[in-house]
Parts: C-alpha cells; structure tokens; sequence
C-alpha cells in the first residue's frame, strides 16, 4: 500500500480531497451569496439581518481558508477558480435578494446542503482514518446545526 507523508493511503487521501474541493466550491458560492444578502438587504430587519449575515460571511471565509489549507496539508491543489467553484458547487448562486425572510430562508437552505456535503466528507474521512478531517467536518456540523436551528426559528 502506497502512503502518504502523514500514513495515510494515496486512494483514500484522493477521495477525502474530492469531496474537500467540492466542499470549497459550494462554500465559496455560499459565501458570495452572503455578500449579496449583506449588500442588498433592505426592511424593517435590515440592522439585524446585516450585521448577521456579514457574521455568516466573516465565518463562512473562515471555512474556506480552512478547507483550502487542509488540501494542501494532504498534498492536493485545492480548487481556486470560479469557473471551478461553479463546476463543483452543490449550491447555486442567489442573485437580488432583498427581501430578509428570503435571505434567511435561503441561507438555511444553503447550510443544510453544506451540512450534507460535510456529512459525506466525514465519512470518506473516517473510513480513510483520516483524523483531521473528520474532526474539521465534525466541528462544521455541530456548529452549523445550531445555527439552522436558529435560522428556522427566526422564520417562525
């Protein structure tokens, strides 16, 4: 069996960086998507919903930096275009939103699609001993299952 550097096997390092990379494409649309919510947020909820969503975005770059770097730290190239991103992404983009129960409507709908791919990612991770990762992806879900909670009860 062919390792890596860190002991980990080659096939299963390719597979966890795959779905890394797919992660980092749907990330990158989510988080532009929350500039656009920040930018073009207007209503009675624009003081709130602004400085939430430019919390969503600040954390979102967070994760995207993280994931990029955890590419590289498994030797990979981590995808960095948006010809990429767009390719990759399992979100859309979401353009012209205005409206703050959208806005929130879709960015839980967005973190559940991550929360999925994060799922996926963990298990590819965990079958490939991969520690690291599945620690990251545990951290995302945990936190990001607290937040749509949150999302879903501003809805209500």
């Amino acid at each position: 069996m062919s390792n890596t550097v860190m002991g980990l096997d080659k096939v299963g390092v390719e597979r966890v960086v795959n779905r890394l990379n797919d992660l980092l494409s749907s990330y990158q649309i989510f988080y532009q998507n929350l500039r656009g919510y920040h930018w073009n947020i207007i209503g009675k909820d624009f003081f709130e919903l602004h400085l939430k969503f430019e919390e969503f975005y600040n954390n979102a770059q967070i994760k995207i930096d993280e994931i990029a770097e955890r590419v590289l730290t498994l030797e990979a190239t981590p995808l960095h275009s948006f010809n990429q991103y767009t390719k990759h992404a399992k979100i859309s983009a979401h353009e012209n939103v205005t409206d703050g129960s959208e806005a929130v409507n879709q960015i839980k709908i967005q973190l559940e699609q991550l929360v999925i791919q994060q799922r996926e990612t963990l298990e590819i991770a965990e079958d490939n001993k991969d520690i690291a990762t599945s620690d990251l992806m545990t951290q995302y879900i945990s936190e990001q299952e607290k937040t749509i909670w949150m999302l879903k009860s501003f809805l209500s």
